[in-house]
């Protein structure tokens, strides 16, 4: 059996279900595991420079005969920079805990954001089957060189207002991220903060708004439960991240991993302090400091809080490292399996 949708159809796979990309976690096992079962994989390579882009594609082919994507951010810095006054209290904020873990005062990073356009040429030199974006649209000339290689877009909608936008630039399939989702926000016509819609709001008005193009459910999408609901509010797929986040092989540190398969109820943070933008993880030490604290744009932030967390994984003091999840941690089978994550939800399904 399968579930015929439009996305099965336009992306040729079995079952409706695409792994959330993990940015800086990605693992090349866990993408063919995904793809191999009839879904689609995804390469969160956000954080890749573009010879590791081509040596990941190489490797998950090498994996699977299957679909799978790669994922990149269109906006890779944020504009603007932090006046000193505003910098020493974003330091100030993380001062004592790195004092903590025995390291020198925090200071702003300095740290080159990724090109963009580098990192979709090795995507789209690699052929790949779907390039997957958040944070934006990518310029005309490399939506024109997709479709002239026949490769499946895939753009990311936080408001019905996006998903117009993704529509008018001929993007093929559309996710509605939900605020429930865990990680990154892909906000991009208006700020993250005015954009929070939960799925069960987002999801039935970007169907609604973009007729014939595919809706992709995603944030809150953890077992069979979830899916129905998604398929009932008009979605032909849907997007899965913390449950697979949570399997072996994800990258995430076995730390973490355990946190997302504890099977209860597990408090998440949604905040701009682990990165400088919006973005869900569980609520640790590290998210309760910087809730509400002042934060360096993006990506300085990031390198700021990786700093810390670095140490503080080595030091063992997992209360002070960031753990992304969604708001679903907690729900759906707990399993060190992907594979048997997959096909629990699929039997309930069926």
């Amino acid at each position: 059996m399968t579930w015929s949708t439009q996305l099965t159809a336009k992306l040729a796979i079995r079952w409706p279900i695409i792994q959330g990309p993990f940015g800086g976690f990605h693992s090349e096992a866990l993408v063919a595991e995904v793809s191999n079962f009839g879904g689609l994989g995804s390469i969160g390579a956000n954080a890749m420079q573009p010879d590791e882009i081509t040596r990941s594609i190489a490797d998950v082919r090498a994996r699977t005969r299957m679909p799978f994507a790669v994922n990149l951010w269109v906006s890779t810095e944020d504009p603007g920079a932090a006046t000193v006054a505003h910098a020493d209290r974003a330091l100030a904020a993380l001062a004592p805990r790195f004092a903590e873990l025995g390291l020198p005062p925090p200071r702003v990073p300095v740290y080159a954001p990724m090109s963009f356009a580098a990192q979709a040429r090795a995507v789209l030199d690699a052929n790949v089957p779907v390039f997957s974006f958040i944070v934006g649209i990518p310029p005309r000339e490399i939506l024109d060189e997709c479709r002239d290689r026949k490769i499946i877009t895939i753009g990311t909608a936080t408001t019905p207002d996006e998903a117009v936008a993704l529509a008018d630039a001929g993007i093929d399939a559309i996710v509605a991220s939900g605020t429930e989702a865990g990680g990154h926000r892909g906000s991009f016509l208006a700020p993250a903060e005015d954009s929070m819609l939960g799925t069960f709001t987002l999801v039935p008005q970007v169907v609604d708004a973009v007729p014939g193009i595919p809706v992709i459910a995603a944030g809150g999408i953890a077992d069979g439960r979830t899916v129905r609901a998604a398929l009932a509010l008009g979605a032909a797929g849907v997007q899965i991240g913390t449950r697979l986040f949570a399997c072996e092989g994800s990258g995430a540190p076995a730390e973490h991993r355990a946190a997302l398969r504890a099977g209860r109820y597990t408090p998440t943070v949604l905040s701009p302090g682990f990165t400088g933008r919006y973005a869900r993880g569980i609520a640790t030490q590290l998210a309760r400091d910087v809730q509400n604290a002042p934060y360096l744009p993006y990506p300085l932030q990031r390198a700021l809080v990786k700093e810390l967390t670095t140490a503080a994984a080595t030091a063992k003091r997992t209360d002070l490292t960031q753990q992304w999840a969604g708001q679903s941690a907690g729900v759906g089978l707990a399993s060190e399996s992907a594979t048997a994550v997959l096909q629990s939800i699929v039997d309930d399904v069926r």
